[in-house]
């Protein structure tokens, strides 16, 4: 059997070689710079929509077991921390079973007294502000019209961000008091009566600063459909949504 020409075999080396260089550093932007997420659910609506993928830093906290991909635990504790800030919207794994990737805006705290009384939500006894604005008009994934009431929200910090809320008498929307833990967050979906997340003690609870991996960023594609059906994207991509920051 003739051997293969030492040329073919230096280029498939170099080829291999090529590939494994350019997954070490895409892994490696993914661990410590950026990694893309996508959202599946409308909880965060107005400020993502279904079919929003959006980067997220991962330095802005620090790095955790989280931070790396499988959560290899390699990190013991959270390095290079750094407090987030009330207002911020964070990507997190799910204290519950510390698989599942949440992302929702970091409301309380540690050591904050969370609350919401008819639907008001209150930051250490006070009552957050909320202004009624004009009502937010979207097409959901299922092609259906949603029109519903949006607020402006402004936290103790000055920090804004709409959230929708449907009605003030739901379930959620009184709450017993909850204190943030030291070393833990409390989450909540900017779409108040839609979001099931830190006021759930058994399903989310407070969230563990181990379990942050990272502040969203800025949006980078956005569609109401499958990304898979290109022949679809001149009526379903979201142009006016790519390219613009998460506030």
């Amino acid at each position: 059997m003739r051997k293969p020409p030492t040329s073919w075999k230096s280029g498939f080396t170099e080829t291999v070689t090529t590939v494994l260089w350019a997954v070490v550093i895409a892994l490696s932007v993914r661990t410590v710079a950026y990694e893309p997420f996508n959202i599946p659910s409308g909880s965060m609506i107005p400020t993502l929509l279904v079919g929003d993928y959006l980067f997220v830093s991962k330095f802005s906290y620090g790095y955790s077991r989280h931070s790396l991909p499988f959560s290899l635990p390699i990190i013991p504790e959270r390095v290079m921390f750094e407090e987030p800030e009330r207002g911020d919207v964070a990507v997190f794994k799910l204290p519950t079973d510390g698989k599942t990737d949440y992302i929702k805006r970091i409301i309380g705290l540690p050591g904050d007294k969370i609350q919401v009384k008819n639907g008001r939500l209150h930051i250490n006894g006070q009552q957050v502000e909320r202004r009624q604005v004009e009502d937010l008009q979207y097409v959901n994934q299922y092609g259906n019209l949603i029109r519903t009431t949006r607020f402006l929200e402004t936290m103790p910090g000055g920090q804004q961000h709409y959230i929708l809320e449907i009605a003030d008498n739901l379930p959620v929307d009184n709450t017993p008091v909850y204190s943030v833990p030291e070393g833990h967050y409390f989450m909540m979906g900017d779409n108040r009566d839609s979001s099931r997340d830190s006021r759930f003690l058994n399903d989310v609870g407070f969230v563990p600063k181990e379990n942050l991996i990272g502040r969203a960023e800025f949006l980078f594609f956005s569609i109401n459909g499958s990304p898979w059906k290109i022949w679809e994207w001149p009526s379903s991509l979201r142009f006016k949504r790519m390219f613009t920051g998460i506030e």
